[in-house]
């Protein structure tokens, strides 16, 4: 029977390209990560390009060439920047390069294994994961504006990755009415840029929403917490807090975080002892998702995540599998958007 070809999706096609012209299919990735790469940092030179890409001068020097003359890239004294028509081809691209990768199998794959809502994958540069923290601002910052509803309480905790998706994500208003951003957790750390309340502040700006914000650090004493929750902005607050429907987070290891939040050193060696691999809310959970240890802290309570509809997780990096496996037990709301190493990791993970 004659193949029509006029039948075919997307998807058979790029299989048939894939077996008559393989070299396009390296080709095509090699052009689109050099341009997304000079997307997110422009503007940037040549030189850079080509070390931070571990490229050859040469190569980048035809690519940067055909680039151009496509008008797609302008080069001045600064350095390289797209232009529009350079914008408009990434995003067709975003969506071949998926198929090309198939990574709509592999979102399959993890959604089967975490049972959650679902798995956004991000396509994986090696070494440049600032790109793919960028690119994952920018698409969870896109997914959660989308699914917005009148009258929400939106949460938002700190960390790299919402600090790029306050960063990335477009400035648009929403035509939700009567929504509020507020910081899911205290302070915790030392850079402003990366805390809840600084990363609440400009997402809310960016959606012209109103916003609540939390003056109190993350991890103090019960007897600290009650007298100060009884001055009334930070009352107001925590009343805010137990009416959040949305959750937007990002996941992190437990030993990372437990050192971010300076906790003492006998309690990150009985954290190692115990096997946590997660931390959420103050709780630290085990591989099966168990609680393992609990500290005092300020913010969304576990009991509350459990009860979501809408929850929305961002990470970046192969080493934040485990954490991933732990985080997905507590709720099969969660909606997961990764990069493609992390993606092949929770696949090879073993229980």
């Amino acid at each position: 029977m004659p193949l029509d070809i006029k039948s075919l999706d997307l998807e058979q096609m790029i299989e048939i390209q894939k077996k008559i012209v393989p070299e396009v299919v390296e080709k095509l990735l090699e052009r689109y990560n050099i341009l997304r790469f000079i997307h997110y940092n422009q503007p940037i030179g040549r030189r850079n390009l080509s070390n931070v890409m571990e490229l050859g001068e040469r190569i980048i020097r035809s690519e940067i060439n055909f680039l151009k003359q496509q008008d797609f890239i302008t080069i001045g004294a600064e350095g390289m920047n797209t232009t529009q028509n350079g914008e408009d081809i990434l995003q067709v691209l975003r969506g071949i390069i998926h198929s090309f990768k198939g990574l709509s199998n592999l979102e399959e794959e993890v959604l089967k294994k975490l049972r959650i809502k679902r798995v956004m994958i991000i396509p994986g540069l090696e070494k440049t994961n600032q790109v793919i923290l960028k690119e994952i601002g920018r698409v969870a910052g896109n997914y959660f504006k989308s699914i917005i509803k009148p009258n929400m309480v939106i949460g938002l905790t700190g960390g790299d990755t919402m600090a790029m998706l306050a960063e990335e994500m477009a400035e648009e208003p929403i035509k939700s009415v009567n929504v509020t951003v507020v910081p899911a957790r205290g302070g915790m750390g030392r850079e402003v840029e990366k805390q809840a309340n600084t990363i609440a502040a400009k997402v809310a700006n960016k959606l012209k929403v109103s916003y609540k914000l939390l003056y109190m650090p993350d991890n103090i004493s019960k007897d600290i917490f009650m007298s100060l929750s009884e001055d009334p902005s930070i009352k107001e607050v925590m009343e805010y807090l137990q009416k959040i429907d949305m959750l937007v987070f990002g996941i992190g290891r437990a030993d990372k975080l437990a050192r971010r939040r300076e906790l003492d050193e006998k309690i990150i060696g009985l954290l190692k002892e115990t096997g946590a691999v997660a931390e959420a809310f103050g709780y630290y959970f085990d591989k099966q998702g168990n609680i393992v240890y609990e500290v005092d802290t300020i913010g969304v309570r576990l009991a509350h995540y459990k009860r979501l509809k809408n929850l929305v997780g961002v990470a970046v990096g192969e080493d934040k599998a485990e954490a991933i496996m732990a985080i997905s037990k507590l709720n099969n709301n969660l909606v997961l958007i990764i990069d493609e190493g992390l993606a092949k990791e929770i696949i090879k993970y073993e229980h």
